[in-house]
Formats: structure tokens, C-alpha cells, sequence
């Protein structure tokens, strides 16, 4: 006869480590669920509301709710959605085998608008 495995619940899993092992799975978590948030999450992490940011942005709360929702914009678009949140947009290009590259977000914009003139 096979024995059956039951599921072990995940706070069971945790409770077996020690403090120090939690506590460093835990900040482990955070930094990688801080790495993906999504815009109204970073937004909301920064108590901000879509009202504050479209009046920074000048632009009706309507336009800030569907920038949240899209899933592809123009970089100089993101740029000044995280500007008006007071951070600054850094894009770094990695290859394989290679260090990473800064690439600067001025060109970028500056054929942007060239590209859209």
C-alpha cells in the first residue's frame, strides 16, 4: 500500500526555521516583492493618489487610472509618471557574458520626439 504524503502548510514549513533564518526569508520576500511592483503599487507604497499625481502631472485622475493599467508606454511616459512621484527612471540593457550598460534616458526621449514630430 502507498503511503500519501499530506500538504504541509507553509507557516509549518516557517515555524521549523530559526529566528534568524525567518527573519532573513522574510527580508528576502520584501526585496523581491519590491522589485515588482506594479505602478499603482509603487503609487500606494508612496501614499500617494491618483488625484495628487494628476494634478502633478496635469492630466485628469481618469489619465493617471489607465497609465496604471497599461502594459506598454513610451519610456519618456514612465519617466514622468515616476518624476511626479519624486523618484528618477534609470534603464540599464544586460547581455550575457557582459557588464550591465547605463543607457541614457535624455537620447531616448530626444528621439522619441523626434520620432513623433
Amino acid at each position: 500500500m502507498k503511503s500519501v504524503s499530506r500538504a504541509v502548510p507553509f507557516e509549518e514549513v516557517l515555524a521549523r526555521f530559526s529566528p534568524e533564518l525567518r527573519a532573513a526569508i522574510e527580508e528576502s520576500a520584501q526585496e523581491l516583492y519590491e522589485q515588482e511592483l506594479t505602478l499603482r503599487d509603487l503609487r500606494r507604497a508612496l501614499d500617494l493618489t491618483q488625484k495628487t499625481l494628476a494634478d502633478t502631472l496635469h492630466i485628469e485622475q481618469a489619465g493617471v487610472s489607465r497609465l496604471e493599467r497599461r502594459s506598454d508606454m513610451l519610456i519618456s511616459t514612465l519617466q514622468r509618471y515616476v518624476e511626479a512621484m519624486g523618484g528618477s527612471l534609470h534603464l540599464v540593457a544586460e547581455f550575457p557574458g557582459r557588464t550591465p550598460v547605463s543607457v541614457s534616458l535624455g537620447d531616448v526621449i530626444a528621439r522619441e520626439s523626434t520620432a513623433s514630430s
